[in-house]
């Protein structure tokens, strides 16, 4: 027994007893290469609208193809946005893509020789029509420039764009 005893205590003696420092890999912020892109999004969401169920969606994507936009220090790649509506029974009702182009006679020269398509989102259903706020503006996701509009898709599909005078 008595051994033992001194068996465990040199080994304890003789245990290192410097201790481990995580190592932290210091991770520099690169400043990434070529036009930078707003980010991808899909909202899809259901409606009731003149009578039925329809399913209202909204896709954001990049597109390499278009114009860049600015906001003074880095380029950005514009956005195509489609919209697509549904009816209950899975029929397409309505499907567009639209671009900053569908918005100019709308904003001034300056937001559309700069700016992107930021994005249209789905407000609510007003009578026979959809209502959808949108804006072209500063590609910047920290900047709060841009001009606000309303796009509105009637029952028969046609759509009308404003400037939203009224800004709630």
């Amino acid at each position: 027994m008595a051994l033992i005893l001194l068996t465990v205590m040199l080994f304890m003696g003789c245990k290192d007893n410097t201790k481990v420092q995580p190592v932290r890999k210091v991770q520099k912020f690169v400043e990434p290469k070529g036009p930078r892109v707003m980010g991808d999004n899909t909202v899809s969401r259901k409606v009731g609208w003149v009578g039925g169920i329809y399913t209202v969606e909204v896709k954001r994507h990049a597109d390499k193809s278009l114009a860049k936009a600015s906001d003074g220090s880095h380029e950005y790649y514009d956005n195509k946005i489609s919209v697509r509506i549904l009816r209950q029974n899975g029929s397409e009702f309505f499907n567009r893509e639209f671009t900053k182009a569908d918005f100019k006679a709308k904003v001034d020269d300056q937001y559309y020789k700069n700016g992107a398509l930021l994005g249209i989102v789905f407000v609510r259903s007003e009578g026979p029509e959809l209502v959808f706020a949108a804006s072209v503006g500063n590609p910047d996701k920290s900047s709060d420039e841009y001009v606000p509009l309303v796009l509105k898709i009637s029952k028969l599909g046609t759509v009308t764009i404003t400037q939203d005078e009224n800004l709630e």
